[in-house]
């Protein structure tokens, strides 16, 4: 007779979903945005994409098939999401070679040198975009204008940028074109309303819980609300600066999609949260006061580094132990 009490490491929970549905179901999400930007920026946004996806899922094949010679792991989806994400954080525009790159550096140096889905300690996408970002300012900076002609006056600034940069204020832009991204940006930086269609059906499918997005955007208004109260500023400047930094650049992205990720953010929902304020306050420094307009992908990663001492400090007690 067969035994079958058979010890094996935790978890024991059993649970229909996998590593490969997960992915699916964040590829999914990010459909809306991706129809969005190609309305806004043509087709070069397909390109964009599709060049991103396949370096990924290609060098992950190729490192696991000839160097790591483990079981392979593209088909949990994984590197297709990385694809993705690195493409949401670059410009239309962007030549083709640079995308290689970043695709590179994602699989190769954030995620496979780690071990691979689960030990690595960096989102891949976002070491590849703030890789490019350094390597190749110029390129990842030139922001091509919509494909409708119909919003030109930030002459190919992002609004961060504008804003940073006093080309126009937080008001000059509107509601409206910051939802709708009816202007000059990444791919992922013009479909916020698109994104929040995303993070709504992630939270149906149980993907993700609303702690660590709510969190960060809400830490991001309550420090641009601050930061206008101290200046001095009244009435509608108040709650329009907050509006304008939660909906403008990747704030909608980074803490939907990339700061949740599960490898890379705290295992509880109190390091979850300690983990979201860090961001969104590190994110307004860098964008009010630093050297770039967009703080998102440079918070992400100095708090992806915390997450172990984060999950130290909120450790839960065992059963038994008393003070």
């Amino acid at each position: 007779m067969a035994n079958k009490l058979i010890v094996a490491p935790a978890p024991h929970v059993q649970t229909a979903q996998s590593t490969a549905r997960i992915m699916r179901d964040v590829v999914i999400a990010l459909m809306p945005a991706l129809v969005v930007s190609t309305i806004v920026f043509g087709v070069d946004v397909l390109r964009v994409t599709a060049i991103s996806v396949a370096a990924c899922v290609l060098f992950e094949f190729l490192i696991q098939k000839f160097l790591v010679r483990g079981s392979l792991t593209i088909s949990n989806w994984s590197a297709v999401v990385t694809g993705v994400l690195l493409a949401f954080n670059l410009p239309a525009s962007i030549p083709w070679w640079i995308v290689v790159i970043g695709a590179f550096v994602a699989i190769a140096i954030a995620k496979m040198t780690f071990g691979g889905l689960g030990k690595n300690p960096f989102n891949p996408a976002l070491v590849g975009r703030v890789f490019l970002l350094i390597a190749y300012p110029v390129q990842m900076t030139d922001w091509p204008l919509p494909v409708n002609g119909a919003f030109d006056a930030l002459s190919g600034a992002t609004p961060l940028a504008a804003v940073k940069h006093g080309i126009a204020g937080p008001d000059a832009l509107g509601v409206q074109n910051l939802l709708i991204g009816n202007m000059p940006g990444s791919l992922g930086e013009v479909a916020t309303l698109a994104l929040l269609l995303g993070f709504v059906y992630l939270l149906w499918r149980r993907v993700i819980t609303w702690h660590i997005p709510v969190t960060i955007l809400a830490t991001m208004a309550l420090f641009a609300f601050l930061v206008a109260l101290c200046s001095g500023e009244s009435g509608e400047m108040l709650w329009q600066l907050p509006l304008f930094h939660v909906l403008a650049g990747g704030a909608i992205l980074g803490s939907v999609f990339m700061a949740t990720d599960y490898s890379t953010s705290p295992m509880t929902v109190r390091g979850g949260v300690i983990f979201a304020v860090g961001i969104g306050v590190v994110t307004m420094l860098i964008r009010l006061w630093g050297a770039y307009p967009e703080g998102m992908s440079f918070a992400i990663l100095m708090m992806n580094a915390c997450v172990p001492l984060i999950n130290k400090y909120v450790k839960p007690k065992r059963f038994g132990v008393v003070k």
